[in-house]
């Protein structure tokens, strides 16, 4: 098979202004989060980072034509999403193209818009411990995790998790305030498949966290579609006399 086309899509804003963040991501997120992936499919994946101050904030339609899934990292300037971009990358997903969101992208405007819901959460970020539990232990996106896949320091994100039921549930997590969250779950739009995966908060260094980063790697194997190729849902009519070959809609008379 060849190569998953990755596109990791940073915001890049923390790492440019608050000093701790720069320390702990010299490079920016977005390339952590690239060499992690990197480091666990080797020659499986051809990554690559864009930004939000990219222009088109590095979506183009020829670069999401070139994507087989696109992790998106975001959470100070969500707003700043242009929202001709997002229809863009909201049309790729219901088109086949797989899309994996981590930590604070629960909010971005590509998340919300293919969720449907207003995908708000409780959250205390106070260096708490999370303890990340499989509870489906025979998906891909949990092979080779450890359960349960500790972070000494994260912040916090409870229930309740405005998202619709979750297509399936891989991992719950668990805080040192008692707090639980639905911390990997699934969910397909269109031909798309969307993984949604909540550490990494940018005050702390849990993208260099080496379970983390084989998470990140299973999801994107995961969100690949085995489809040959790149297509929106349609709407076609079948006659009751041909159940087999549908006709393209063209109105309610003919």
């Amino acid at each position: 098979m060849t190569p998953i086309r990755v596109t990791v899509w940073g915001e890049n804003r923390h790492e440019q202004i608050e000093e701790h963040v720069a320390k702990i991501y010299p490079q920016g997120m977005h390339t952590t989060i690239a060499e992690g992936i990197v480091e666990n499919l080797g020659e499986g994946c051809d990554v690559r980072t864009v930004t939000l101050d990219d222009p088109e904030h590095g979506l183009t339609e020829e670069s999401l034509a070139a994507t087989d899934v696109l992790v998106w990292w975001g959470h100070a300037a969500h707003g700043e999403v242009a929202d001709e971009v997002v229809e863009r990358v909201h049309q790729h997903v219901l088109s086949g193209m797989g899309l994996v969101v981590l930590h604070s992208g629960h909010w971005s405007k590509i998340f919300v818009k293919l969720m449907g819901t207003s995908c708000t959460l409780r959250w205390r970020s106070e260096h708490d411990r999370e303890l990340i539990w499989t509870v489906d232990p025979t998906h891909p996106i949990a092979k080779g995790v450890p359960h349960p896949l500790v972070i000494e320091e994260d912040e916090m994100y409870g229930e309740l998790f405005d998202i619709p039921t979750p297509d399936e549930l891989i991992f719950i997590s668990s805080f040192s305030g008692g707090e639980v969250f639905r911390s990997g779950c699934t969910f397909h739009r269109g031909h798309g498949r969307i993984f949604y995966f909540r550490p990494g908060d940018q005050d702390y260094p849990t993208y260099h966290h080496k379970d983390v980063r084989r998470v990140i790697a299973n999801g994107v194997q995961w969100a690949r579609t085995e489809r040959d190729r790149r297509e929106l849902p349609v709407l076609l009519r079948y006659d009751t006399e041909d159940f087999f070959n549908g006709k393209s809609y063209t109105g309610p008379i003919e």
